[in-house]
């Protein structure tokens, strides 16, 4: 079975087509789940403790050197297996430090444990310990060592497997296909060849998740497919779909039962998590001491990129102890486990609530008993100022290279639900009719009906 599925940044879903109706898989009793997993820490256990014939000869190493630091101290001689077990002790603890050095440094440990979605983040919340990736989409396209692309091949496979086993499951029958839509242009440190590898980690995570095959539909493509079935008359439309990492236009024709034929797209690399970060840095980040402290501007931006593990890393490293009060406090506490991603959660709330309200709040209280965060309209502005006119300058690119304006405008994608975002969609396009989609199902049910193509024919192109 051939199956369609948005790997999303923030939230990922899966669909098919059976028996000529839509089906969403269905996790839990949701229709998506946010892409994020939690892997428990692997706790070395005493008991594991064996004598290899390495660890035997740097036993037989430290009885040696306490016989004769006794004999150039004169001590006693202790007996044989007094000095033999205290040797033992001192290499079994330096092989427990060694384990738990190594378990720390992993983010793919105990990988069958794994868990998926909100569950993943109250888990990694409520324990403490683990490790919690969020957004993996966002690395896919950065400049990786072996080591650390080896371990996204992973924390993508198992989201993928998850999403297979979970479709076998509900349709009764193995998925061994699919259909993954892909943005326009990844998020990339790499410029082209930044897309390429990130398809290529997909490719690869597919495989090890148990799938035979798979092909890539950009997001927009696979949008204007579930809108082109709404569609009696032929018409040409601008697909806009704004996620949690990408936005991306597609301009198509469509409609009139004639197959959808693509003409041009357009990507931006940034998406509904740059205002969750942009909220942070604005509201948030100056109670930690943002422009006041003296703590240079990217300590804050790492602290707030919870989707970037190698940023999360560096805030975590920082030495805070000469900060002036209450900014040394607030900074070690938010170096602690969870901390960040329950900061991010905070402006996540906040950014949806100012995006249809005049002001909002924040209780901070894991940082500091009585210490919140209160926000209002020109906060959301702030906040969301650089990515708005980042999106209207793209679709004023896109208003320009077509031909013909559209008879409409299909909206979809998450980021689509704050009117803020509408308005200057459509103020990019006045006149223009903005047609609402499902922001959440949009393009995965576009990839739903592309799974029932030939792979090498999802939608046709025109230049």
């Amino acid at each position: 079975m051939r199956i369609g599925i948005d790997f999303g940044t923030s939230y990922s879903a899966a669909a098919a087509v059976v028996d000529g109706q839509l089906e969403l898989v269905r996790f839990g009793e949701e229709r998506q789940f946010r892409t994020a997993v939690f892997f428990p820490e692997v706790v070395p256990d005493f008991d594991d403790f064996v004598l290899t014939p390495a660890l035997e000869a740097q036993v037989e190493t430290i009885i040696r050197a306490t016989r004769a630091d006794e004999r150039r101290t004169g001590r006693t001689p202790r007996s044989e297996g007094e000095v033999r077990r205290d040797a033992i002790r001192v290499v079994r603890r330096q092989w427990m430090e060694e384990r738990l050095r190594e378990a720390a440094s992993s983010s793919v440990a105990s990988f069958q444990d794994a868990l998926f979605g909100e569950e993943a983040v109250e888990a990694y919340l409520e324990e403490g310990t683990g490790n919690l990736i969020e957004s993996p989409k966002s690395m896919f396209g950065y400049k990786l060592d072996p080591r650390v692309r080896k371990t996204i091949v992973s924390i993508a496979a198992h989201i993928l497997e998850h999403v297979r086993l979970t479709a076998t499951r509900q349709f009764g029958t193995p998925v061994r296909e699919a259909v993954i839509g892909r943005p326009v242009e990844f998020r990339s440190s790499m410029g082209p060849a930044g897309g390429d590898q990130a398809l290529g980690i997909l490719r690869e995570a597919a495989g090890i998740a148990g799938f035979d095959g798979v092909s890539f539909l950009e997001e927009p493509a696979a949008a204007a497919m579930h809108y082109h079935l709404s569609l009696a008359g032929r018409q040409r439309a601008l697909i806009v779909d704004i996620g949690g990492g990408t936005t991306d236009v597609a301009y198509a024709e469509l409609g009139a039962g004639q197959a959808p034929v693509m003409h041009r797209s357009w990507g931006l690399p940034r998406g509904g998590t740059d205002l969750d970060v942009g909220m942070s840095l604005h509201a948030f980040m100056p109670l930690f001491g943002k422009d006041v402290a003296g703590v240079p501007v990217h300590h804050f931006v790492e602290a707030a990129s919870v989707h970037n593990l190698p940023k999360q890393r560096e805030f975590r490293k920082q030495d805070y102890r000469r900060v002036d009060e209450p900014f040394a406090s607030r900074l070690r506490a938010l170096q602690g486990t969870g901390a960040t991603t329950r900061l991010n959660q905070q402006a996540e709330r906040v950014k949806i609530e100012l995006s249809g309200a005049g002001e909002a709040s924040a209780s901070l209280d894991f940082i500091e008993p009585g210490l919140a965060v209160s926000a209002g309209g020109g906060d959301f502005h702030a906040a969301s100022e650089d990515f708005l006119d980042r999106m209207a300058r793209l679709l004023d690119e896109a208003r320009v290279d077509i031909a013909d304006a559209p008879a409409s405008i299909f909206l979809t994608g998450g980021t689509s639900r704050s009117p803020q975002v509408r308005d200057r969609v459509a103020a990019s396009f006045p006149g223009i009719p903005v047609v609402h989609g499902d922001p959440s199902l949009g393009v995965v049910s576009g990839l739903a009906q592309a799974a029932l193509l030939p792979v090498s024919s999802n939608v046709s192109s025109a230049s």
